[in-house]
């Protein structure tokens, strides 16, 4: 059975009335960690699409660019999408559920939060209800704060990301620490070190954004205390 068609399956037995619980326990015994990490992101993806009242093309493409999808599997997909747009459950029970699964493991959580966050700008802008929906989610999975505002400045059109913020130190920190912090993330986000976390490609190529804004936050720090 395919990734798709296990995910297709799990969203229509919820569909059918089964118990998240009783799904989700059951996703999280599979072996396939890509399984659990694809079903949060379809059933949060489609209850914030509902944040803003609709659901359109760009979302659906955005979807498409962080999921990469096989041509024989575009049938599955397409069903779960479908399945998914239904309301068989609160987005804070998804939520919740997520983060019971994931426990003290935050990365895969940032991972998830980063794909929904390009979900949500795909039209190209930020809904103050999709900014609330994210916020909550973020705060059901016990992000701090600091980690919520750089995942948002990475992606809204409307925050410059904070250098501080996106390398999480504090104005007064010593460059020398600053600069292993920095290093310390590059590491992080390296691609070698994420497959070896088993995320899938998709998880992957958000972090190569992700890379991009933590070294550019470097530079940035690099030129204020060269002033």
């Amino acid at each position: 059975m395919s990734i798709w068609e296990r995910i297709a399956d799990a969203i229509a037995a919820l569909a059918a009335g089964e118990g998240l619980s009783e799904v989700f326990e059951r996703l999280r015994r599979a072996p396939e960690t890509t399984v659990a990490f694809a079903i949060a992101v379809i059933a949060l993806g489609a209850k914030m699409a509902k944040a803003d009242g609709q659901v359109n093309r760009n979302e659906v493409a955005a979807f498409r660019e962080v999921f990469y999808i096989p041509p024989e599997e575009e049938a599955n997909a397409a069903r779960v999408f479908d399945l998914a747009r239904q309301d068989v459950a609160g987005f804070d029970g998804y939520a919740q559920q997520i983060a019971r699964m994931f426990g003290d493991r935050k990365e895969p959580l940032i991972d998830l939060v980063e794909g929904l966050f390009h979900i949500a700008v795909a039209d190209g802008d930020l809904h103050p209800a999709e900014n609330e929906f994210l916020s909550t989610v973020a705060e059901i999975f016990g992000l701090p704060e600091r980690a919520f505002r750089r995942i948002r400045a990475q992606f809204s059109p409307d925050h410059h990301p904070d250098p501080y913020d996106v390398l999480g130190v504090e104005p007064e920190t010593p460059m020398a620490e600053i600069r292993k912090r920095w290093q310390a993330m590059v590491r992080e986000t390296h691609p070698d070190r994420l497959q070896a976390r088993g995320l899938p490609e998709e998880a992957i190529r958000l972090a190569e954004k992700r890379l991009v804004i933590i070294n550019e936050a470097w530079k940035e720090l690099q030129e204020i205390h060269a002033l």
